[in-house]
């Protein structure tokens, strides 16, 4: 009798494994990792690639993320003008190459503020909030049910009662945990809120591992924020991890049309409803009246899912770190880059290039740490620098190239972000921010320990295993 199921569970294995090879696009290791977990475990395999690893792509999936209204097509259309326009010819080249692969929206006439403490960013947000006239648009992957949380909540509940429009867009499991009776209070003022994939069978769905992780705030048409800092206590520094070393901005100019945009595609993919037509389209896309504008030039860039096979992310990393001269800063808590990504920064430091990346020196996620070490290994081997931030926890998604390019966002190097993911980034082409960003990190660096290759080929029998097992399962934190 058990040799009967084990030979039908097998060859269920063997059906399942080749359904995987022809429905999964993720990387051919991550297929292979599933396949040897069906062998070791027949048919057990396949109930945990369901509950954990499933992420099937498909056209009609995500067919909801695309805009198709002719009056937004325009405003896309519109917030690429300046880029006809740019008299420095390699700005030009540079935002046309990220604009190809993806990247929506180039204006020059941003004031940007930058943001390394969330005290800082906080402050100015709810300030920003408090001021709104008409409406209000925020998007965060995680909202706590602490005093942060439940302070933005009001504050949104109160906007609402002075009949300024608020709608509140978050992930399902980033809100799991989240301020409920706050929620409720909101929507019960007349407040909107909206959830990605909120189903019930969500465990069971390949949904579940396509998380909205996105970071920005629309507020009445003429100032948009983005950056990694999602809304709680902790993104304070009075949580577990202490000290927390974030990066955010704050854009007033071009740049908020297409971070209106964006929210709009996943507003309507959450609600199914539209959110602007030809009645409306004046209110969110034709208000110029900035409070302050400057001389940054920013292009948007989103990926996700619905273009996994072309991520316009991975694409502004790539164009980045091959286009630098003198200098590559990395911030990430989460540095698993692909072979791309790698090879990348491998040959900017065969140019000459002085490359250099922080991490985390404790993880915040089971398998991250380990995936961290292995990855910080094998580019430490071409000379790239890799430096374990001491004084807390970094959670910063930043990129600056020369001083000059810089990448404020959600998203980092690894396969969640740059393939499961939702992801926004700001794509800052100035000098003033980069020298910011530049020096914040130099302060980072008093910080930070450098790492070596020495620390993973001392590594214990079960270390190592630990650093396989979560390689096995890296993507899933």
């Amino acid at each position: 009798m058990i040799d009967w199921l084990t030979q039908i569970a097998l060859e269920m294995d063997v059906i399942f494994f080749i359904v995987l090879i022809f429905s999964e696009k993720g990387t051919p290791s991550k297929i292979i990792m599933w396949g040897l977990v069906f062998i070791i475990l027949p048919l057990v395999g396949f109930i945990l690639y369901i509950i954990l690893g499933q992420s099937f792509y498909s056209e009609r999936k995500f067919s909801l993320k695309g805009i198709r209204d002719e009056n937004v097509e325009q405003a896309k259309k519109e917030s690429m003008e300046d880029l006809k326009s740019e008299s420095n010819e390699d700005y030009r080249t540079t935002m046309q190459a990220v604009g190809k692969l993806g990247g929506v929206g180039y204006s020059t006439n941003n004031d940007v503020k930058l943001y390394v403490l969330g005290e800082d960013k906080f402050k100015d947000f709810y300030a920003d909030l408090r001021a709104a006239k008409k409406y209000i648009h925020v998007e965060y992957y995680i909202i706590r049910n602490d005093e942060l949380g439940n302070e933005l909540l009001d504050i949104l509940t109160e906007k609402v009662k002075e009949g300024v429009e608020v709608k509140l867009l978050t992930d399902f499991f980033g809100v799991l945990t989240g301020p409920k009776k706050s929620i409720s209070k909101f929507k019960a003022a007349g407040g909107e809120f909206a959830s990605f994939h909120n189903v019930l069978w969500l465990l069971f769905s390949p949904k579940k591992n396509n998380r909205n992780h996105r970071k920005i705030a629309v507020i009445d048409g003429v100032i948009g924020y983005c950056g990694g800092f999602n809304v709680g206590d902790e993104y304070l520094g009075k949580g577990p991890m202490g000290f927390w070393r974030d990066t955010a901005v704050r854009m007033s100019g071009g740049a908020v049309l297409p971070t209106q945009l964006r929210f709009q595609m996943d507003w309507e993919y959450a609600t199914e409803e539209p959110l602007c037509d030809a009645s409306n389209y004046e209110k969110y896309y034709c208000n110029t009246d900035y409070p302050t504008t400057g001389d940054a030039r920013v292009m948007m860039v989103s990926g996700g899912p619905d273009c996994c096979d072309f991520n316009p992310v991975r694409m502004q990393y790539l164009t980045m770190i091959n286009k630098a001269k003198k200098s590559i800063y990395i911030h990430s808590p989460y540095f698993i880059p692909d072979e791309s990504v790698m090879d990348a920064l491998s040959m900017a430091v065969g140019r000459g290039v002085d490359v250099r990346v922080i991490i985390p020196d404790k993880p915040d996620h089971m398998f991250v740490f380990w995936n961290n070490m292995r990855s910080a290994y094998f580019v430490m081997g071409n000379g790239v620098k890799v430096y374990n931030y001491n004084r807390g926890f970094v959670h910063s998604k930043t990129v600056v190239v020369d001083g000059e390019y810089c990448s404020v966002g959600s998203a980092n190097m690894d396969d969640r972000s740059l393939v499961l993911n939702f992801e926004t980034n700001a794509f800052i082409i100035s000098k003033e921010i980069g020298e910011q960003m530049d020096k914040a990190f130099m302060e980072d660096l008093e910080y930070s320990t450098e790492s070596s290759r020495d620390v993973y080929e001392n590594l214990t029998g079960y270390q190592l295993l630990r650093m396989v097992v979560s390689r096995m399962f890296q993507g899933l934190e």
